[in-house]
């Protein structure tokens, strides 16, 4: 059977009715974009893992037997398998790259086949989406290979125009995921205009077009970052040195520079005019970044120190620029995490109503400044490792002391809220009133320096009030508990019940000496607390044995008369014998 039989074969599958007469055939539906949003989010690419939808398309290709869902999933194989290859953690190397320009290609040519099948066996609306994938498939392919622009523009214009079209009509759900679509391709029609002249991007308009999120991005994503890495690299010949309090140490790898580079833009956008309305989540995604390119730079810098041997010099410069950078790396930890105690604050009296948000225990809040303690005492210590110190670091290691005081002041407030949650009332006064008092000394110190942090002085300021507060507080409850408690005691020692009730209860009194309870009972119990059964239930005890001498009557004792001695009578005895 040749090849054109069994393509002919296979479509018939798709039509059982065919049987070589001249009736009209009926047209297919199919919804290609919903089917291929469904296998992509349930397989594997919500979080971007290509191998395992990869491994979904094989064994779906597997059990399928209708020819326009096996060619679908040929294409959708195929694509999935050369952006595996682009994930590398390194970048494809160029036979890799060749091997996935040639899976792009195999995709190009399924989803063409799919395009013109579905053209001639499916309805207009289907046909429009198979164009649609094909269009995106063959402009992915000419993106990859970093030519014919224009064709590559109009093919995810062309797709562009059908999802817009075909998102005014349909259910909701389609709708949306067209709309979602639109929004997918357009960077990627953004950037081929970039590259052919008719747009100009700035560097920032890239990275936030590479912030977005989905598929059809992940490949326009790897363009930017070898872009951007490219401009790195070239911008790093100019970094020859790392400047902290007053040192300066020399930068001499490349691959240190443009880590440090990556790092300090990440900075920048973490402290430049834009950094007060990004969102928290969004902040925290670049303190992992520059986490990631500050240890990266710290790598190779500990690689150059093995490989430096017995220069004295050369280690003395590397050592100096570890520690500068561990000391900026220890700086920006304590920054992440103040703005993760921001988070945690800000929900901290929030209700659980609010989008189903979890509430913050002050449990957390002290464990968070826990963590700040430990940065802030790891930092100093990195600092005052040195023998001759400049002025500068002599300033900073006073400033880590300013910061330890009001770190502890806030965790000696938080931990006053949960003993005051507890019902410790004593305990919860006197973590207040400490609290209070570290407040007002590290006030004091952050008053006195000339260049005044007025953020921190506010803060200060407001913890020593909601110390005060806390603590009248504190001292009222426990006054008015104190008063209530004889009355409270007499209560529920008058619900004491000694005889069974309709509710029993798990444990007596008597039962349970060696546990710490209240012996009133817990006051969420709705049962009444028993002190012991009345009356006291039957008990067995061990008697005396009963002993039967059931052999004295059956021995035979020995006569004993001639053993005995005859007496002898008197006068008087004969007497009265006589007598």
């Amino acid at each position: 059977m040749g090849k054109k039989e069994n393509e002919m074969s296979a479509m018939e599958i798709d039509d059982p009715k065919l049987d070589g007469s001249d009736q009209i055939l009926p047209r297919f539906s199919m919804n290609v974009l919903q089917l291929m949003k469904t296998s992509q989010a349930q397989h594997g690419l919500r979080r971007g893992d290509y191998a395992r939808y990869r491994r979904y398309c094989s064994a779906r290709l597997r059990r399928l037997y209708k020819f326009l869902h096996v060619v679908f999933y040929m294409a959708e194989r195929a694509w999935s398998h050369a952006m595996e290859k682009r994930q590398l953690p390194d970048g494809p190397n160029a036979r890799q790259r060749i091997y996935l320009i040639g899976r792009l290609r195999k995709a190009v040519k399924w989803a063409t086949l799919f395009s013109s099948l579905c053209s001639v066996k499916t309805d207009s609306r289907t046909s429009l989406e198979a164009e649609a994938y094909a269009s995106y498939m063959k402009g992915t392919m000419l993106f990859e290979q970093d030519q014919n622009w224009e064709t590559a523009l109009a093919c995810f214009k062309n797709a562009r125009a059908v999802y817009e079209e075909l998102g005014k009509y349909g259910d909701l759900e389609n709708q949306v995921l067209c709309r979602e679509r639109v929004e997918e391709l357009e960077p990627s029609v953004q950037y081929c205009l970039h590259k052919i002249g008719k747009a100009n991007l700035q560097t920032s308009d890239l990275l936030q077009i590479g912030e977005m999120e989905g598929p059809a991005l992940d490949l326009f994503k790897a363009k930017i970052e070898a872009a951007m890495e490219e401009a790195r690299s070239q911008q790093a010949a100019s970094l020859t040195e790392f400047n902290w309090l007053g040192y300066r140490f020399p930068v001499s790898n490349p691959k240190s520079r443009v880590s440090i580079l990556k790092a300090q833009e990440l900075e920048k956008d973490l402290q430049g005019p834009t950094a007060e309305s990004l969102p928290a989540e969004k902040k925290l995604t670049i303190f992992d970044k520059l986490f990631t390119a500050y240890n990266d730079a710290r790598n190779t810098i500990r690689s150059d120190l093995v490989s430096a041997g017995n220069a004295e010099s050369v280690k003395d410069e590397l050592n100096g620029l570890d520690k500068a950078v561990g000391a900026v790396l220890g700086q920006r930890t304590i920054e992440r995490n103040q703005l993760l105690v921001k988070i945690a604050k800000s929900k901290l009296n929030r209700k659980r109503d609010d989008k189903n948000e979890k509430v913050t225990k002050p449990e957390e809040l002290v464990r968070l400044y826990d963590l700040l303690l430990q940065n802030v005492a790891d930092l100093s210590d990195l600092v005052s490792s040195g023998r001759d110190r400049k002025p500068e670091e002599i300033a900073f290691e006073e400033e880590c002391e300013r910061k330890n005081l009001a770190f502890r002041a806030e965790r000696c407030f938080y931990l006053g809220k949960s003993y005051s949650l507890a019902g410790k009332r004593v305990e919860a006064y006197a973590l207040f009133c400490r609290a209070r008092s570290l407040a007002e000394d590290a006030l004091n110190k952050f008053q006195n320096i000339g260049n005044k942090d007025e953020g921190t002085i506010q803060e200060l300021k407001t913890l020593s009030r909601e110390c005060r507060a806390s603590s009248c507080i504190e001292h009222a409850t426990g006054i008015m508990e104190e008063e209530k408690a004889p009355e409270n005691l007499s209560k529920k020692i008058s619900a004491i019940s000694l005889n069974e009730t309709a509710t029993k209860a798990e444990k007596y009194l008597l039962d349970k000496l060696d546990v710490y309870e209240s012996a009133v009972g817990d006051a969420n119990t709705k049962m009444a607390p028993k002190i012991e059964r009345f009356p006291p239930a039957f008990q067995s005890i061990p008697r005396n044995p009963i002993v039967l001498d059931l052999a004295y009557n059956c021995i035979e004792f020995p006569v004993l008369e001639e053993r005995m001695k005859k007496g002898r009578g008197g006068f008087m005895s004969r007497f009265f014998r006589s007598g």
